[in-house]
């Protein structure tokens, strides 16, 4: 199964990213809690990062990665890498005016992203260097997304899904040698995140080369080729990137309440690990190959692959989503309460992933409807889902905002999520594209019992397992890791039981690897 080969490829380079991740915001918690540099780097590195997840999680690739392909289907290796070289001039120009205008409108681009901050000017003009100093990453990212995309589309996955631990190795090793005062591990780390892009970039292209592609720059004209990009791209750009851009809406309102902006940043961060894993792998590998499926004209075997792909998704997702919200307090202390980071910021960032959690599944859903319509070099529908989802997270957002506190952003984007993923689905069924007979829907129904089951079973293991390791060092790690590890046997279990997943489909899946 190439699907599940590629997925796991892109996955377990994703996973080693997220992992070395949660060591980089372990210490970041430790060094800098919840206090004003943190907010303050936080928001400079959305800024540039919103782009990274805009490009390197999809929505580039979305209109890039059908364009190549059929490129390179009808015409050859020579077309295809002429239409690249003429995508890579435009975008890089583009990517220079882009980064020049951030520049100057830095001041007025962070009086939009954190609004609250205003009332300390120190502060703000802190938040504007920063963001200044990792505004080249926009730059990096955007063109190793785009040299990333070529690789997938000759069915490389790795070196692109193992780019972004370049970003991480790079950051925990300025916060393990930075003095202990908060401006400078802030502007250390605001150096470290350009540095990385680099480096990604540079990882990415000697792959491309390996592989036998040398692009050189020509000048950056609108061929046809890459007018259709554009008329495809923007819109994709939205629709991928929805849920980056609802969690930077929420960070702008978030800014008006102290100490909410590194809640939910570090709440984002726990759920982004199966997001991360299962979500863009999965979305990252069905592209290309739900692509040349369409191209065929296998409607029936593409609209196989979506159900496949929405098991395979709901296997890795729903206990992960049941545990965050079964147990969001105690994953979080796990993993941050050190240093400086307090059990009161435990607990606020432990309501925001409990309400983060709601909508995981259909973040991972976004992503694997979405290139059922991409493959189709569809991306104004995904836009018009996308921006109803926008409006619902905004004016949600901000009424919760007032009502209950920062909690209420983190709501909203989940409901905004489930809007998104149901209007995806739905029109993907109508249009006849997408096949839920009576054994998918049985199928997701007997994975959700497990998860159920495993959920209410960490509940109960989860303080005697603590409190059995309470003298060790990094207990509450341990302790949350060996409770994470004990839910997936426990699912696991729970799914063989349930018929949700059979012990045949295993030894098969064993013989075909």
């Amino acid at each position: 199964m190439k699907l599940l080969k590629n997925s796991f490829v892109i996955g377990m380079a994703t996973l080693g990213s997220r992992l070395l991740g949660f060591v980089r915001e372990m210490l970041l918690a430790a060094s800098l809690g919840s206090g004003p540099m943190a907010g303050a780097f936080v928001i400079a590195f959305r800024f540039p990062n919103l782009f990274r997840r805009l490009f390197a999680e999809g929505a580039f690739n979305s209109a890039f990665i059908p364009l190549y392909t059929g490129t390179l289907e009808r015409s050859g290796a020579a077309e295809a890498n002429r239409f690249a070289r003429e995508t890579l001039s435009v975008l890089l120009t583009a990517l220079l005016i882009l980064m020049l205008v951030s520049e100057l409108a830095m001041p007025w681009i962070m009086r939009a992203l954190a609004p609250g901050f205003l009332q300390d000017p120190d502060l703000f003009a802190k938040t504007i260097l920063f963001a200044q100093i990792t505004t080249p990453y926009i730059l990096f990212m955007s063109l190793t997304a785009m040299l990333g995309g070529i690789l997938n589309a000759h069915m490389r996955f790795l070196a692109a899904a193992a780019a972004p631990i370049l970003l991480n190795i790079v950051l925990v090793a300025i916060l393990l040698t930075s003095p202990a005062e908060p401006t400078v591990i802030a502007l250390r780390l605001s150096i470290g995140v350009a540095v990385s892009g680099a480096l990604q970039a540079l990882l990415v292209y000697l792959d491309l080369r390996r592989l036998g592609i040398g692009l050189r720059l020509v000048r950056p004209r609108l061929t046809p080729g890459v007018r259709r990009l554009l008329v495809l791209g923007i819109p994709g750009a939205i629709s991928a990137g929805v849920v980056q851009i609802n969690l930077v809406v929420g960070q702008s309102i978030a800014s008006l309440q102290e100490g909410a902006v590194t809640w939910l940043y570090y709440a984002d961060r726990l759920y982004q690990l199966p997001l991360g894993v299962v979500g863009i792998a999965m979305g990252v590998a069905l592209l290309p190959g739900l692509t040349r499926q369409v191209r065929k004209g296998d409607e029936a075997g593409a609209a196989q692959t979506l159900n496949e792909a929405l098991v395979l998704s709901a296997v890795l997702t729903l206990p992960a989503a049941v545990a965050l919200g079964v147990l969001p307090v105690y994953f979080i202390e796990g993993v941050f309460l050190h240093g400086v980071f307090t059990g009161a910021d435990a607990s606020a960032t432990g309501h925001a992933l409990m309400a983060y959690a709601v909508g995981l599944p259909s973040f991972i859903l976004i992503k694997v409807f979405a290139p059922g319509y991409f493959a189709r070099e569809d991306t104004q529908t995904p836009m018009r889902f996308a921006a109803l989802s926008m409006i619902v997270n905004v004016v949600l957002g901000a009424g919760l905002f007032f009502a209950i506190g920062f909690v209420g952003l983190a709501m909203a984007t989940s409901i905004a999520g489930w809007v998104n993923a149901f209007a995806l689905g739905f029109g993907l069924w109508r249009a006849g594209r997408f096949a839920p007979d009576r054994a998918l829907v049985s199928r997701l129904l007997r994975l959700l019992l497990a998860a159920f089951v495993m959920g209410a079973g960490i509940y109960v293991l989860a303080g005697p397992v603590r409190g059995a390791m309470q003298g060790l060092p990094f207990y509450r790690l341990s302790s949350a890791v060996l409770v994470a590890v004990l839910g997936v046997v426990m699912f696991a279990f729970a799914a063989l039981a349930t018929g949700a997943v059979r012990r045949a489909e295993i030894a098969a899946l064993l013989r075909r690897s």
